[in-house]
Order: structure tokens, then C-alpha cells, then sequence
């Protein structure tokens, strides 16, 4: 781990938790570590390509971080998501940054 990686800590949809470690000098979404880490197959998550038009990377924020604030493109495709929650957001539109460090989120269930 170099000085510009961050920890997240990862749930998959078998609950199987990941301690991954995230460049934040890469230019990353959440979207893309998942599918770096291979925590997911390549054909259930990120389907849209990260643009927010499918849900398909949707996952659950379960420790208390700031993030970037949802964009109209990601509040609308969440409306009709599945499985939504409260805290449910899109990983691709969120980048991975040092104010992630410790990050928890678990990835939700196929659409």
C-alpha cells in the first residue's frame, strides 16, 4: 500500500466482505475497483459501462462518509432501480478519493 491508497471494505452479493485496497490516484469509480478486484462478474455489474443508465452497480453505503451529492442522472435511474434503499447509491458515480478511506458499502442484489 502506497501513500495515495485508501482501504474500502466491500460486501458482495454472496456476503462475503473484502478488505480491498483503492488507488486514489487513478481516477476510479467504485464501479471500476469492484470489477478490478473481480468482486463481481463482468457481465452482472457495470452493464452501462459507469453512465449511469442501468443499476446494475448498485450498492448500499453502510459507513457514515461524505460523498459527492447524487446527480439528477443518478437520482433518476435510482428511482426506478430495484432493491433501493435509503442509502442505496450507484458505485460508478462515485470516485474513489482519499475521504473514502474505510469507506463500507455492500454491492446489491442482480437486476
Amino acid at each position: 500500500m502506497n501513500e495515495n491508497d485508501i482501504n474500502i471494505v466491500i460486501t458482495d452479493r454472496n456476503g462475503i466482505i473484502h478488505d480491498v485496497i483503492a488507488p486514489t490516484d487513478m481516477s476510479i469509480n467504485l464501479m471500476e475497483l469492484i470489477k478490478i478486484h473481480e468482486l463481481e462478474s463482468e457481465a452482472s455489474i457495470g452493464v452501462c459501462g459507469g453512465m449511469a443508465m442501468c443499476a446494475s452497480c448498485q450498492c448500499y453505503i453502510e459507513s457514515q462518509h461524505n460523498l459527492v451529492p447524487k446527480s439528477e442522472d443518478e437520482e433518476a435511474m435510482l428511482s426506478e432501480a430495484l432493491y433501493l434503499e435509503n442509502n442505496s447509491r450507484l458505485a460508478c458515480q462515485i470516485p474513489v478519493t482519499n475521504d473514502l478511506n474505510n469507506l463500507k458499502i455492500k454491492i446489491a442484489p442482480e437486476i
